[in-house]
């Protein structure tokens, strides 16, 4: 067995304020083709729970099928893990965070899982607002089956086999919004910086967070006439602001002119601070969201940032006004009625 080496004058390694390493919420090494956006996203996700002093006990993964369903065993190695049937991550989500509202549930699905086999379950969970994650890592292709097109891909983009699109492609994240979704964000796998911040603004989200990620294939879908490869992407990213994320203990101090930032107070106290670029952008309001993905499509440029919040909806548990003990905790004489209560039901129904 090999032994660690501690070199004498080395900086000790940082903790969070659970006094834990960076490398307590890494996970197993990859098997995904090297340069593969899915990586660049899982170093995202164990950057953004360290930097939020999330407990990786505490979480629980879920995913489908294909190659972003292989990610969860990539990050937060400690956490629960469910790898579910393809397309049925939602429904196995939904009954877990009912089961125990106390996890932080993070679900990792596809394109493919998501926009096509599994686009139902996702249209519920969102209307259901189960509160946690749910990442979309979206190349444009079927990567475990060579690399067909999905129903993300752009209209006339370019298979390496030169066979073109003509079908319009599916926006996730148009479809969250239209469905009243309360936080719904587009990131770049190649942005790490805004991505984390993403990341750390869905984590305090009281609801679902949909974030559709632009995840280059590197194998099928990263040539000339792809517009989801890695140069593509970087030509036409279109910043809807600067994002940044405060969390609801530390301090800030920012200088700007009046009408420069935007600041959004989520249920934990956290602050989600965004910086105007080129346009007057507001979150909160439907319609000019859907204008801005639909005009960003139109110009083909891929359009990234917080495209809707709506931090006040309240989630499904608060919905159900559930107990704060977890359903599974709960013995039989508290979840099943007594004779008395069936008796009266049925007299009533004579």
């Amino acid at each position: 067995m090999a032994e660690s080496v501690l070199k004498i004058g080395a900086e000790a390694p940082k903790e969070n304020r659970l006094g834990l390493k960076a490398t307590d919420y890494s996970g197993g090494k990859s098997t995904l083709c090297a340069g593969c956006g899915h990586d660049a996203i899982s170093n995202q996700i164990i950057r953004a729970f360290y930097e939020m002093n999330v407990d990786p006990v505490g979480v629980a993964k879920f995913s489908g099928i294909g190659c972003s369903s292989k990610t969860p065993a990539y990050f937060l190695g400690r956490a629960h893990g469910f790898n579910a049937v393809h397309g049925r991550m939602p429904a196995v989500a939904t009954g877990a965070m009912l089961a125990n509202q106390k996890l932080i549930g993070i679900g990792v699905s596809g394109d493919g899982d998501t926009a096509s086999i599994g686009l139902g379950q996702f249209m519920h969970m969102i209307r259901r607002n189960i509160p946690m994650l749910y990442i979309i890592e979206n190349n444009g292709v079927y990567g475990l089956t060579k690399g067909q097109f999905s129903a993300t891909a752009d209209e006339g983009s370019k298979l390496k086999t030169g066979v073109i699109n003509d079908l319009p492609p599916m926006d996730l994240c148009a479809l969250a919004v239209e469905l009243g979704c309360g936080y719904v964000a587009r990131g770049y796998a190649g942005d790490p910086k805004q991505m984390i911040n993403i990341l750390k603004g869905a984590l305090a989200h009281d609801g679902l967070s949909v974030i559709d990620v632009i995840s280059p294939c590197v194998t099928f879908n990263n040539h000339e006439g792809s517009t989801k490869g890695y140069q593509y992407s970087k030509e036409h990213d279109e910043l809807l602001h600067q994002i940044g994320f405060v969390q609801s203990y530390e301090q800030i101090e920012i200088e700007v002119a009046p009408g420069e930032l935007r600041e959004v107070t989520m249920h934990d106290g956290s602050r989600i601070l965004l910086k105007k670029l080129e346009e007057d952008y507001d979150p909160s309001d439907t319609v000019q969201a859907l204008q801005r993905l639909h005009r960003a499509t139109e110009q083909g440029h891929m359009l990234t940032g917080l495209v809707y919040l709506r931090p006040e909806k309240k989630s499904f548990i608060n919905l159900l006004n559930m107990t704060d003990r977890p359903l599974y905790s709960l013995g039989e004489a508290e979840t099943r009625p007594p004779k008395e209560a069936l008796d009266k039901i049925m007299r009533d129904l004579m």
